[in-house]
C-alpha cells in the first residue's frame, strides 16, 4: 500500500466513478481500476462495489475512506510544516462556517487572508456545526467557527462572540409591530420555521424553552437561511435568528423583528481547532488574525441591524 494508491482510491470513492476520477486525476481508467483492484487485493476484500452506475464503498471501504483522508492530511500538513522554514507561510487551510453566517463572513475573511498570506491558499467549508465538529475532528477542515460547541476532549474552544436571538415575522404580519419584545414563555405560541437538528440554533430554541416545560411549535423545518426567510415572508410562520445572520438579506427593511426577553434568547459563537494535532505555522498566524476579523464583521452587521454604533473588535 503507497499514498498514491490511496489517493486514487479516496478520489474514486468520492466521486463515485472511476472514469471521473480518472479525468481529474489525468490518469488512464484502466490503470486506475487495476491500481485499486491491487489494493484491494493486498487487503484481501472488496473495497468499492461496481455497477452501471457507478461505484459505492463497502463497509470496509469506508473505514479505509476515512482512514486513508486522515493519512493524506497528514502528508500534506508535514510538507506544509517543513515548507514554514520560509520566512512566509505557505501551504493551504480549509475553514468550515455554519450557513447562517457563512454569506456574511466569507468574501470578507477570503480577502484578509489574500493580503496577509499570497503564498498559502485556502479553502472554506459551509455545514451544520455538528458536521464542523466532525470534520475537524477527522482533519477535513483545520479551524471551525460554530455555535454552542459541547465541551470535548478533542477539540479547543475559543468564545468569540455571543448576541441575542430574536422573533422574525413577515413584514406584513402587523401583530407585532416594530420591536416589539416577546417574552420566552409566550414564543411557543408562534409557528416557527427552523432547520432540521442537529441545528445549533435549534437546539439552543429547544433547550431554552424546556428550562420552562415547554416545547417550540415548529409547523415547518427548512435547512438554509434563505429559504427558511422565504417562507417566512410568504407567510408560513416565523423563526428566531441573530440580527447578523439577517442582515445580509435586508432582513430589518421587510420583516418585522422583535427581540426575545424573560430571559433573553442568546446564541454563541466559538472558533475551534483540534486538540489532538499540531497545528502548523499558517495555522496558527490566521488563527491570530482571524478573530479580530471576525469580530469586526459582526460588530458592524449588528450595528447596522440595531442602529446603534459599536466600538471596534480588539
Amino acid at each position: 500500500m503507497d499514498l498514491r494508491q490511496l489517493d486514487y482510491f479516496v478520489h474514486v470513492a468520492e466521486l463515485g466513478s472511476f472514469s471521473k476520477a480518472a479525468l481529474l486525476l489525468s490518469i488512464a481508467q484502466s490503470a486506475l481500476s487495476t491500481r485499486v483492484r491491487k489494493l484491494e487485493v493486498e487487503l484481501k476484500q472488496p473495497l468499492l462495489h461496481r455497477n452501471g452506475r457507478g461505484v459505492t464503498p463497502t463497509d470496509a471501504g469506508k473505514r479505509l475512506l476515512q482512514h486513508a483522508r486522515g493519512i493524506l492530511m497528514q502528508v500534506d500538513r508535514t510538507r506544509e510544516e517543513l515548507a514554514e522554514f520560509r520566512s512566509t507561510p505557505s501551504g493551504h487551510i480549509v475553514i468550515g462556517l455554519p450557513p447562517t453566517i457563512a454569506r456574511l463572513l466569507t468574501v470578507p475573511v477570503l480577502n484578509d487572508f489574500r493580503v496577509h498570506f499570497a503564498e498559502a491558499s485556502i479553502g472554506i467549508m459551509e455545514g451544520l456545526s455538528a458536521s464542523i465538529v466532525e470534520w475537524l475532528t477527522t482533519g477535513r477542515i483545520d479551524i471551525g467557527l460554530v455555535y454552542n460547541p459541547a465541551p470535548s476532549p478533542a477539540i479547543e474552544i475559543v468564545p468569540l462572540h455571543e448576541e441575542p436571538m430574536y422573533l422574525i415575522g413577515a413584514g406584513s404580519a402587523g401583530r407585532l409591530p416594530g420591536r416589539r419584545a416577546v417574552p420566552l414563555r409566550q414564543l411557543p405560541r408562534y409557528p416557527l420555521i427552523v432547520p432540521s437538528r442537529p441545528n445549533a440554533n435549534r437546539m439552543r430554541i429547544e433547550t431554552q424553552l424546556a428550562y420552562f416545560g415547554l416545547k417550540p411549535t415548529i409547523v415547518l423545518e427548512v435547512d438554509g437561511v434563505a429559504t427558511v426567510l422565504d417562507a417566512v415572508r410568504e407567510g408560513y410562520g416565523y423563526t428566531v435568528l441573530p440580527l447578523t445572520t439577517v442582515r445580509p438579506y435586508n432582513a430589518e427593511d421587510s420583516f418585522s423583528i422583535q427581540p426575545i426577553v424573560k430571559p433573553k434568547l442568546m446564541i454563541q459563537l466559538a472558533l475551534i481547532v483540534s486538540a489532538q494535532r499540531p497545528t502548523t505555522t499558517l495555522t496558527q498566524q490566521v488563527l491570530q488574525r482571524l478573530p479580530q476579523t471576525v469580530l469586526a464583521i459582526l460588530n458592524r452587521a449588528a450595528a447596522a441591524a440595531t442602529g446603534t454604533k459599536k466600538r471596534p473588535a480588539p
